[in-house]
């Protein structure tokens, strides 16, 4: 991963680009610019969080539903926020 902090411009630029792609990854609910969050704890690094109904395991994924680390050099985190459902 990129040790360069990445600007909300270019966050919101690549989030736009490759949202449909990772919505239309198994499990996906949802996708969002945010701060990365390492072992619980907030950083200061803006990036791209993919909310999932469930986190699993890549081993438990098939190879085209992995969501990858870093899209074009931002960063991406996985947040398990169970199904997303309006009221």
């Amino acid at each position: 991963m990129s040790l360069v902090m990445v600007t909300m411009e270019k966050a919101r630029e690549v989030k736009k680009r490759h949202e449909a792609e990772l919505m239309n990854k198994s499990g996906v609910v949802g996708v969002a610019i945010g701060y990365k969050y390492v072992d619980g704890i907030k950083t200061n690094q803006l990036c791209i969080v993919c909310y999932v109904a469930e986190k699993r395991a890549e081993a438990d994924l098939k190879m085209e539903d992995i969501i990858p680390k870093e899209i074009d050099g931002v960063p991406v985190d996985v947040v398990e926020s169970g199904r997303i459902r309006a009221f």
